[in-house]
């Protein structure tokens, strides 16, 4: 006899179910380690079978990659769009500060997730690796634009540096809970690091 205590699933188009199945990992995956994810769990968060995520999405690995891809390009919109905000003749340090404002309001909505990578290196799939080395690329071209050409090499050096030392700095912000009282200290350290690192903003 057909059970009648089974709560009935949604009926959603393809674009919309995707939506929802990406939307549910995403949560998960803020919540827990990737290592402690399981298909099943996204699925019932999804309100979807676990054979249905398969139709989406080939295993947890391409569904976590597609998950970083996501908040990897949505980082970078939102930052084009509050630079692309700024009036002309913006300082060269005032537009890092927007940006920077913007990454740790990215950092503060998912913590845990942001913060995974760097507490528990090699835990990820070396897909989604490859795409965070991609990721940093494009951070660092996109700095390279703001800053004058230079060819010499400790540019190079402070453009690489300074994502290094964010990552620091932002990883024990979200060891303290993300305070925001101490945004400004932490958003005044990484640009004072740069901007001895390069030796002048112009450099």
């Amino acid at each position: 006899m057909p059970r009648s205590d089974r709560q009935p699933r949604r009926r959603l188009d393809p674009d919309a179910r995707r939506a929802a199945i990406l939307g549910a990992a995403a949560e998960i995956f803020a919540e827990h380690p990737y290592g402690e994810v399981t298909m099943s769990a996204i699925a019932a968060r999804a309100e979807a079978s676990d054979a249905l995520l398969y139709r989406y999405f080939g295993g947890k690995g391409d569904l976590y990659a597609e998950v970083v891809r996501l908040a990897i390009r949505d980082l970078a919109e939102r930052q084009t769009a509050a630079l692309g905000a700024l009036p002309e003749g913006v300082s060269v340090r005032d537009r890092l500060r927007e940006a920077m404002v913007v990454y740790l309001d990215h950092i503060a909505d998912h913590p845990a997730a942001w913060a995974m990578p760097l507490r528990t290196p090699g835990a990820e799939p070396s897909a989604v690796a490859a795409l965070r080395v991609e990721a940093r690329r494009a951070y660092v071209e996109r700095l390279r634009t703001l800053l004058a050409p230079s060819a010499e090499l400790r540019h190079e050096y402070a453009l690489w540096g300074y994502y290094g030392f964010l990552d620091a700095a932002c990883l024990q912000w979200v060891e303290r809970g993300c305070p925001e009282d101490e945004r400004w200290a932490l958003v005044d350290a990484a640009l004072g690091a740069l901007e001895g690192a390069l030796g002048d903003w112009a450099a």
